[in-house]
């Protein structure tokens, strides 16, 4: 896992771009051509990546899902059986809050909003994310607990195994099929739906989007979004990574259901 993780982050942008310059350093003397051509990618690559504009276009490829309105969340009840919102990692040992692991920025967006969408329609909820490199407490767990700490709704089910989005939906529907619950609200970014609406509708589920944190609207930034900022360079990176796995789940898990379902035939529920 370490080796994996540390591979994914040399290969995906700003990663490569950082060995772009270096290589640019290295090369300067002997091939000099060379050396400038990896030194305009290095830089320029960081550049792009550090606008609010190309985050806002580069999203709209993958939120392809519109937003549930507010009207639509008493329905859900009609149209699913259970709402099951998936991890986002953890920020370890917080000091704020006793050295207890938490949910980051991103998993409390998704917290927020499984919450509200719980309170209107009474569906159950199910939360997905394993453990820290074996270490406890699982995602899932520290998410429930923020669920009803925070903001008062109970989990029903507590999915701890899963790393990946794939392993989310396999063991959902592990959790969930054999109780008869075939649809289902996911809670995520919008810019991880697509791949989320694959995996579990290719686990057997009929689906129902419930995306948040949307980065394609308007940026509302100076001079228009072409001013470098921070932040932008972590979300262009969030976007290159969701590219490229949606990608890969396409070609790798295509028809690997582990007898749990197939999305073959299957009817995406209207959103009315």
């Amino acid at each position: 896992m370490p080796f994996r993780y540390f591979l994914k982050q040399l290969i995906l942008p700003p990663g490569v771009l950082f060995l772009l310059l270096l290589i640019a350093w290295w090369l300067r003397r002997s091939w000099p051509r060379l050396s400038a051509l990896c030194f305009v990618l290095g830089l320029g690559g960081l550049w792009l990546m550090s606008l609010p504009i190309v985050v806002e276009m580069a999203a709209r490829s993958l939120e392809t899902e519109p937003a549930l309105l507010e009207r639509q969340w008493a329905d859900l009840a009609r149209q699913a059986d259970a709402i099951v919102v998936l991890g986002s990692g953890r920020e370890r040992a917080d000091p704020a809050w006793s050295g207890e692991d938490q949910p980051t920025g991103v998993a409390v967006e998704r917290l927020r909003y499984a919450a509200r969408l719980a309170k209107a329609s009474g569906l159950p909820l199910l939360t997905s994310g394993g453990l820290h490199y074996g270490s406890p407490p699982s995602e899932a767990q520290i998410m429930a607990d923020t669920l009803h700490d925070d903001f008062g709704v109970t989990v029903r089910w507590k999915e701890e195994q899963s790393r990946t989005t794939w392993e989310n939906a396999q063991m959902s529907a592990a959790l969930l099929l054999p109780q008869g619950i075939k649809r289902v609200v996911v809670v995520t970014q919008a810019w991880h739906m697509q791949r989320s609406l694959w995996s579990f509708e290719q686990s057997g589920f009929s689906v129902v989007a419930a995306p948040v944190g949307f980065l394609s609207v308007d940026n509302a930034r100076p001079f228009g979004g072409w001013m470098p900022e921070s932040k932008s360079v972590w979300q262009s990176g969030q976007l290159l990574n969701e590219a490229v796995g949606l990608l890969g789940y396409r070609l790798f898990y295509r028809g690997s259901s582990d007898g749990l379902g197939n999305a073959a035939g299957q009817q995406r529920p209207a959103q009315q």
